[in-house]
């Protein structure tokens, strides 16, 4: 029965291969955009930080994001 189902007539090995070959791809496109992410929402931290306290206020009251991407930054650090 596990046989037929890894085997599938003879075709088992082109289907698995790229199943594991999209989930690579998959988790590699993943892995850079979550990288990518990350990157960028440091910089916006440091743009935030950079602000005089009355510019930061007025940006964290306009954008919630930009509130609870400073909280969280501020406790991972």
């Amino acid at each position: 029965m596990i046989q037929n189902l890894i085997y599938m007539n003879g075709y088992g090995i082109f289907v698995w291969l790229s199943f594991g070959i999209t989930i690579l791809v998959c988790a590699t496109f993943y892995y850079k955009t979550y990288k990518t992410l990350k990157k960028y929402e440091k910089d916006f931290v440091k743009e935030i930080n950079a602000l005089s306290q009355s510019q930061r206020k007025i940006v964290l009251e306009k954008s919630k994001v930009a509130t609870q991407l400073l909280a969280s930054y501020n406790k991972s650090i």
